[in-house]
């Protein structure tokens, strides 16, 4: 099912299914470029350069694909005012210090794959979600740290290390980002980790719900079967009844009419 602000621009949900399925590999070779980028201290300038350049058009094509929805939109400020944080996202990392904001954008374009059917497959939805925001924000926090001084965060281990413990609201403080841009992962890590923990305990409750529902339905049919049983016994004890009136009826004319008079 289309999100409701889709259903009132169909022209816009054209549009997104001829070019999600080409921008989700975009963004996993967004995700595969960066990552690359980060994990490999090796590469020559040549190659950052190469990689450099892939991160930016991949970008570039992601604000084509906003301003494309805008033009496709009949109503377009009403399509810029609820879409605000694509804006965001998108205007943001157009500032050298806020690059790693462009891996939010990966993140929003894949998860327009997954959000129609999120609640029937909301394991499956958070699971992947928790793995590809933990993995975006170890990348995103160790490119931050590593070179800063009397950074904590200076290898993936220890980012990753510092990312479970982050979304998972423990925060154990062994770890922690001293730059600017690392706040800004941290934070971001934060509010999604408490999103996914409501969105864990929600759907639990969800369940919890619906199966007491289906058990109550299931029963209040097995009591409805149950009357209906003893409505026909009743009618068929009744008949029975009759006709053993009946009988004996007759018996007790019998009885009279062979009796001497």
């Amino acid at each position: 099912m289309a999100p409701p602000d889709l259903v009132a621009e169909p022209r816009i949900a054209a549009w997104n299914r001829r070019v999600d399925w080409w921008l989700t590999g975009l963004a996993a070779v967004f995700l595969a470029a960066y990552a690359w980028q980060v994990l490999d201290t090796s590469l020559p300038p040549a190659g950052r350069d190469a990689l450099e350049f892939v991160l930016t058009g991949t970008w570039v094509v992601f604000v084509v694909d906003y301003v494309v929805r805008i033009a496709l939109a009949r109503r377009r400020w009403y399509f810029v005012r609820t879409h605000l944080l694509d804006l965001v996202i998108l205007a943001l990392p157009m500032f050298r210090q806020l690059r790693v904001l462009r891996l939010i954008t990966v993140i929003t374009v894949l998860n327009r794959q997954l959000r129609d059917d999120a609640r029937g497959r909301v394991l499956f939805y958070v699971m992947g979600a928790v793995v590809l925001i933990g993995f975006v924000a170890s990348l995103a926090v160790l490119d931050a740290e590593r070179y800063a001084p009397d950074a904590s965060i200076t290898t993936f281990g220890g980012a990753v290390w510092w990312t479970i413990t982050t979304i998972s609201t423990v925060g154990y403080g062994d770890r922690y980002p001293v730059t600017p841009e690392g706040r800004l992962v941290a934070a971001s890590l934060m509010v999604a980790g408490i999103a996914l923990l409501g969105v864990v305990t929600a759907s639990i409750a969800s369940w919890f719900v619906e199966n007491l529902r289906r058990t109550e339905a299931t029963v209040e049919r097995e009591l409805d079967e149950v009357s209906a049983d003893v409505d026909r016994t009743e009618v068929q004890l009744a008949a029975v009844l009759a006709e053993l009136r009946a009988i004996n009826a007759r018996l007790d004319a019998l009885e009279r009419s062979s009796r001497p008079s």
